[in-house]
């Protein structure tokens, strides 16, 4: 045995020494062969970050994407966070390279049965950079470890710590350190404690089961054994090095951190938090010009203009100021837009977000009387002053329509001015208005003050559209009327503020010029003098109803629309222009429970005061300017009637009268004006169009295209189609919202 021991002991030693060098030769060749940091391209997906979208407080909203990503620099982590991850994974990682030799000898050794053992930077290698997968085989654990040894010497600690607090997964949907401390904290990564930061380092090992533990439960004690560990690893850090970890007296007083409720739907789990998501999606398709995939993986950072106190407020408004039971059918739009600025500030989507509407922002139905303002700021353009007299007489034929023009319960007034005519919304006075304007001029200023150009195409042009024949959005009047409380500038609407990327560079939206100076759609003055009209619509007109508790200045109109089919209140005060619009997706007549006649004036109007009653809590009272008078004071009203006596008429007084006419004593007096009809059921109401409908009978509700008395309490008439006409029916959905 001896003698077989000292002939094969030589043998031995060169076979031992030849596969060393080889082993050394094969190490230093993959060194040299295998990628190294800036060689290496990131693993597909690693670098995307779902988008962040934020209330103008700065709070979450909603993310946009398929996972929370926020990506921070190393001097954003606290030494609480580095400490509790430290803790918990590699105690040693400033002493130690890229690999761990008991760690790796272990796995070597099983196979890869027994689990890793891997430092950071061979975790961080594994995340982040391609080629190098997670399944468990020799292989790949020696082809990570020459890379993480790599890794250790061309990057410093901070780098990889950086890069593998911002890719490793944290559990609940989180993707990095400040995902990860908003999800269990809600709290920005600056902000987390020593006992937060251990527990953020000890869920790492198994993310999937430490995101929803339940107190109590099995798990909640392997949490918090494993949480205990991470301390105890602060302590050890501390007692080899000061310089990192935590003395144990001050670790011993840390109490096991409570945590954020989670669920998994929880971005949703107010109404309005799904319609913010599709809104701002859109908007940023729209004026940023995004792809859906930028925005998913993009990482930005979106501020809106969105409150969100306002967001809950617009859909209780609804609750509070209509009655229970109403159709599910039933489509409750509000809008309210800043008039300095454009900026919108709360909207109500609706029920459920899921479905391809948004009952303010997309959905579209006719406007009635609630268009009425446009066809005023059109006329004052044009000098036609707020004095000027028309025929406030029902009914009236005038050129152009194909019916005669009727107000709300056929009721005349005889000659009434502009002011008048606002307050009691009387149609034909304005249908007489759009005639001396011009239709197509009309269209030209509700334009310019905001309404998009396709809604024009919702109606056939003619003087009735002074009656509300297209159909909008909430969004297009508030829009539309903060023109008016603006002074005449129109601001383009808007909800994003700022788009930041993950570097925190600020991207430019397709309108930012716009967005400087607006665009002025008429004089201050014209502005002043409408608003002085439609002030008055609130201070005893038609939308008395929407007169805000504490006095304060608002001016606005209502609307109702064929039928019924919709009913609106616009208005606005000096800081925030609001539209609230009732209808429904089939496009059929309102039903409200215990309301027969259905007006904007009686409803919309009351959703208003609820919504603009918070929205104006703590704001300054603001007074609207004094009307400018503009223009002349002219007349459109009828042509009186002769006297019966002329100068060319009068008798020669050598003529002797013809006895044979003597007066009849029954015949009454010629009467100058037309007398006041009475209420005739069977004739077309003040909503009627026209234009559009020909045969009209009565059906016992409110309403029509006009909005026609803005509150009156009177049954309208409905108008049926004629076989061949186009009816413009509710429920039309418009996706750009944004111009």
């Amino acid at each position: 045995m001896r003698r077989f021991l000292s002939r094969a002991w030589k043998p031995a030693l060169i076979v031992c020494g030849v596969g060393f060098v080889l082993s050394v030769a094969g190490f230093g060749v993959a060194y040299a062969m295998l990628p190294g940091a800036n060689e290496m391209g990131a693993k597909e997906g690693v670098d995307d970050f779902a988008t962040t979208v934020e209330f103008e407080n700065g709070d979450e909203a909603v993310t946009l994407g398929a996972t929370k990503r926020t990506e921070v620099d190393s001097d954003q982590i606290p030494p609480e966070v580095i400490n509790g991850v430290l803790g918990s994974e590699q105690q040693r990682f400033y002493e130690e390279a890229g690999v761990s030799v008991s760690g790796t000898m272990r796995a070597l050794l099983s196979g890869g049965e027994k689990g890793g053992g891997s430092t950071i930077t061979q975790q961080m290698a594994r995340n982040y950079y391609s080629g190098l997968s997670k399944d468990r085989s020799v292989t790949r654990k020696a082809k990570e470890i020459v890379i993480a040894l790599k890794l250790g010497n061309q990057l410093s600690k901070e780098q990889i710590l950086e890069q593998y607090l911002n890719t490793i997964y944290f559990g609940r949907g989180a993707y990095g350190i400040q995902a990860a401390s908003q999800a269990y904290f809600e709290k920005d990564v600056e902000d987390i404690t020593a006992a937060e930061g251990a527990f953020l380092g000890a869920i790492i090992q198994q993310p999937g089961n430490f995101e929803h533990v339940e107190e109590g439960s099995d798990m909640e004690k392997v949490l918090r054994d494993r949480w205990e560990y991470a301390v105890n690893g602060m302590i050890e850090m501390y007692n080899e090095n000061p310089e990192h970890g935590m003395r144990e007296e001050e670790a011993e007083k840390l109490e096991f951190p409570e945590r954020a409720e989670y669920n998994p739907d929880e971005q949703f789990d107010k109404e309005y938090t799904g319609f913010i998501k599709k809104a701002v999606e859109q908007e940023l398709k729209d004026r940023y010009d995004f792809t859906a995939q930028e925005i998913a993986t993009g990482g930005y950072t979106v501020q809106t203009s969105l409150d969100e106190d306002l967001m809950q407020a617009a859909g209780e408004a609804f609750d509070k100021a209509l009655p229970e039971g109403m159709p599910e059918e039933t489509k409750e739009g509000l809008a309210s837009v800043d008039p300095a600025t454009g900026e919108v500030r709360a909207f109500h989507g609706g029920g459920d977000w899921t479905a391809d509407n948004n009952d303010s922002l997309t959905h579209r139905t006719q406007a009635g009387s609630a268009f009425k303002p446009y066809v005023l700021a059109t006329g004052l353009k044009q000098d036609i002053g707020l004095r000027s007299q028309f025929d406030g007489d029902s009914p009236q034929d005038f050129p152009g329509v194909g019916e005669p023009i009727q107000n709300d319960s056929d009721r005349s007034y005889g000659p009434v001015n502009l002011i008048e005519s606002t307050e009691k919304s009387i149609n034909t006075a304005y249908v007489q208005l759009a005639i001396e304007t011009g239709p197509e001029k009309v269209n030209r200023t509700a334009g310019d003050a905001g309404i998009p150009e396709e809604q024009f195409e919702t109606a056939q042009l003619g003087p009735n559209i002074a009656l509300g024949t297209y159909q909008l959005t909430a969004l297009d009047q508030a829009s539309g009327f903060s023109t008016f409380a603006n002074e005449g500038v129109h601001m383009p609407r808007h909800m994003v503020t700022s788009v930041k990327q993950g570097d925190g560079q600020e991207m430019e939206p397709n309108d930012a010029d716009r967005l400087e100076t607006g665009k002025r759609a008429f004089s201050a003055d014209v502005a002043a003098d409408a608003t002085h009209a439609m002030s008055k619509v609130v201070d005893g007109g038609g939308g008395e109803e929407a007169a805000l508790p504490d006095g304060r200045p608002a001016a606005g109109k209502t609307g109702t629309s064929n039928s019924a089919k919709s009913a609106w209140f616009v208005g606005y005060t000096p800081q925030l222009s609001t539209a609230v619009g009732l209808s429904r997706g089939d496009g059929k007549k309102l039903e409200i429970p215990g309301v027969r006649n259905i007006y904007g004036g009686t409803t919309s109007a009351k959703v208003w005061r609820e919504f603009m009653t918070i929205a104006m809590e703590g704001e300054p009272q603001k007074q609207f300017p004094e009307p400018a008078w503009v223009g002349e004071e002219q007349n459109f009203g009828p042509t009186p009637e002769p006297s019966g006596e002329s100068p060319t008429d009068q008798p020669d007084e050598t003529q002797e009268p013809d006895e044979t006419q003597e007066p009849d004593e029954t015949q009454e007096p010629t009467q100058t004006t037309p007398p006041q009809s009475p209420t005739d059921t069977t004739s077309p109401g003040d909503e009627c169009t026209p234009d559009f409908w020909n045969d009209c009978e009565d059906d016992g509700n409110g309403g029509g295209p006009g909005g026609g008395g803005g509150g009156d309490e009177s049954p309208s008439d409905e108008c049926r189609p004629e076989e061949g006409d186009v009816c413009p029916q509710g429920g039309e959905e418009n996706n750009a919202f944004f111009h």
